[in-house]
């Protein structure tokens, strides 16, 4: 136990150090990615811990990917760049229970439940920085009408893709990382992996896409919403123009954040009766 922990800490600060330095994460991103990246790696061990830093560093990656030509799309969103600690534990908190509830009642539906975890906060994050450089114009996911590029609910055919895509790397990351370490994604004491390639390639993409559009939806419908008083501009901050914004719909909880954790718990549900289907 004691050298699972110590891999993992010093997995998690190697990896959580380098996107502080890339100004990827905050202080306290840093402080939370390191803690959940420990508990990820004892509790679960290298395919549960490597499935995570997958996401993260591909995440990481894209966010800072054209972002000048994204600025303008993502300016009213309530988070983008550096992710801080609320952030780190809304995209992995769900992940890690799920992996600490499999350590502790072993079955091979944990383990699909956190791939389908792990491809909805992947998907929805492909989504959003593949989607921004889209040159179709965003459809609102409830009314199916052309929307401004960065509001919240809008989808394209781009961003879907990306979300499709996002959910086929973590599945066949997952069946790669599971395979190299036999019981990794199974009952405790088998010899094999739970589940083979296509298996987790559709739990991937079918808890992905299900966790993403859930996240659209929930961002359109409930999440809170606010205007700014100086452009106009419908945001998801409360602050915007350098002044204080106006709330003007949404649930005053259902920030960005509680949507995150949200669409990833459904994800992760999503996933796991697909793979008692199978």
């Amino acid at each position: 136990m004691l050298q699972s922990v110590t891999i993992g800490l010093i997995g998690s600060l190697a990896v959580a150090g380098a996107a502080y330095w890339r100004k990827s994460l905050s202080g306290s991103g840093f402080a939370a990615a390191v803690l959940l990246g420990t508990l990820m790696y004892a509790a679960g061990s290298l395919a549960w811990f490597g499935t995570l830093i997958v996401f993260f560093i591909t995440s990481s990656v894209l966010s800072r990917w054209k972002s000048r030509k994204k600025a303008a799309a993502e300016s009213g969103y309530a988070k983008s760049g550096r992710r801080d600690a609320g952030q780190v534990l809304a995209n992995g908190g769900v992940g890690l229970l799920l992996c600490l509830a499999y350590a502790l009642w072993p079955h091979p539906v944990w383990w699909a439940a956190y791939v389908g975890v792990m491809a909805t906060v992947t998907a929805d994050t492909w989504a959003t920085e593949i989607g921004g450089l889209s040159r179709t114009q965003p459809r609102s996911i409830v009314s199916g009408r052309r929307v401004a590029p960065g509001t919240s609910g809008g989808i394209t055919p781009l961003g879907l893709g990306a979300s499709a895509a996002g959910g086929l790397l973590i599945g066949g990351t997952a069946w790669t990382l599971a395979a190299l370490q036999p019981g990794a994604g199974a009952v405790i004491g088998t010899a094999e992996p739970a589940f083979g390639l296509l298996p987790l390639l559709l739990i991937g993409v079918l808890g992905g896409l299900a966790g993403s559009l859930l996240d659209s939806w929930l961002g359109a419908v409930v999440q809170v919403m606010y205007r700014c008083t100086v452009c106009g501009k419908e945001i998801e901050k409360n602050r915007h123009c350098k002044a204080a914004a106006v709330r003007y719909r949404g649930l005053a909880w259902m920030t960005n954040d509680a949507v995150n954790g949200l669409s990833s718990l459904i994800g992760g549900a999503v996933a796991a009766a697909v793979s008692l289907l199978l």
